[in-house]
């Protein structure tokens, strides 16, 4: 897949992304049930051992091989359908949730392959061209060099990246590392999915829009290293799982439960208001009937918090398991980069895996 292509805009009318993507609103995960037992049918997966410190058994979304002392490879690779309709954007975003999973487990990208599938037919190249050049624009902006690519012809478009970062084998961040009484702190706020869903079904505001896109284009780089700063070892990203899927995954790694405070959930602007008139796209009900024996609502909670915590997010921020004694140290460092951070909860005694979203 050669890079510096110009291609010029094409003067026809082309199909809207969105409209091109089945379940656009996430990130197109496979529930989790299916992935388990899909998991559970296969041989020869690889638990950490030795040099690899994190493998396919571990819950994380990469994984970790450790070249020496002071270094080790960080692996993952992700790729989904348009969640909007701009392909520039689209691009970006897939890009820069491409690479949150190592920053989410401590680590700065290096080099990235673009994997993207496209119709033979119907959406023309510069299209592509397009979906390209914003993914190169923020890995460059992440010191990460693309060197290829593969693409196939598929009906459906769908464009992301698989991804090599470095990472220190000493300062990991992991997700089997949370431990009662760590608080749990969000990095972005949510709504991604809902806003997603709402495009694809109907206008949504500019405003709207545009804060969804920046949030979603915006790289988790400085809520990795404020972490790394601070000490904090347990975290993960929150994506097509949900903020509810993605620590329930996090609590059984670590043989934890944990209390989320549904009056301090972030969510983006126009959020709360779009999920209350019913935008909620697949993933976020997929995630919703997964959850559903491990997650108990207490108190009143609003209809919009419960979908918002289960909202499918694409390039979401960071959720990070932090002791209180750090905590004033995180939030110091992420005020310093100006990233935006909200206590959602915290992590208790109890059965692993489960929680309680309290209300008033």
């Amino acid at each position: 897949m050669p890079g510096g292509v110009q291609m010029a805009t094409p003067m026809v009318q082309v199909p809207r992304l969105t409209s091109l993507a089945p379940g656009a609103g996430c990130a197109g995960k496979l529930p989790l049930a299916k992935l388990e037992a899909l998991f559970a049918m296969l041989d020869g997966l690889q638990p950490a051992s030795g040099d690899l410190l994190v493998g396919a058994l571990e819950g994380d979304d990469g994984a970790v091989f450790r070249l020496d002392e002071g270094r080790a490879l960080v692996l993952t690779a992700d790729f989904f359908t348009p969640v909007v309709d701009d392909p520039a954007d689209w691009g970006a975003i897939a890009a820069a949730n491409a690479m949150s999973d190592v920053y989410a487990m401590g680590g700065r990208p290096l080099l990235a392959l673009n994997l993207a599938a496209w119709p033979g037919d119907g959406l023309p190249l510069a299209m592509l061209g397009a979906v390209l050049r914003g993914g190169a624009r923020v890995a460059a902006a992440a010191g990460c060099l693309v060197a290829g690519g593969h693409t196939v012809e598929d009906p459906v478009p769908r464009y992301g990246m698989a991804v090599v970062g470095l990472a220190d084998p000493g300062r990991l961040i992991t997700i089997d590392r949370a431990a009662p009484g760590d608080l749990l702190v969000l990095t972005k706020p949510l709504g991604t999915g809902i806003i997603a869903t709402a495009l694809k079904r109907s206008t949504v505001d500019g405003r709207v829009l545009r804060a969804a896109v920046a949030s979603m284009t915006r790289l988790n780089v400085g809520a990795s290293e404020a972490a790394l700063a601070a000490g904090v070892v347990a975290g993960t990203d929150v994506t097509g799982f949900g903020l509810a899927g993605h620590l329930h995954r996090m609590l059984l790694a670590s043989g934890a439960a944990a209390e989320l405070d549904g009056r301090r959930v972030p969510a983006l602007p126009g959020a709360s208001g779009l999920a209350a008139a019913g935008f909620v796209s697949g993933g976020t009900r997929a995630n919703i009937a997964r959850m559903n024996d491990a997650l108990t609502v207490t108190g009143d909670v609003p209809p919009e918090i419960i979908l918002l915590v289960h909202d499918a997010q694409t390039s979401g921020g960071l959720l990070l398991a932090t002791p209180p004694r750090v905590a004033d140290a995180l939030f110091g460092h992420l005020a310093r980069r100006g990233l935006p951070a909200a206590v959602v909860g915290k992590v208790v005694a109890g059965a692993p895996g489960e929680i309680v979203l309290r209300g008033e």
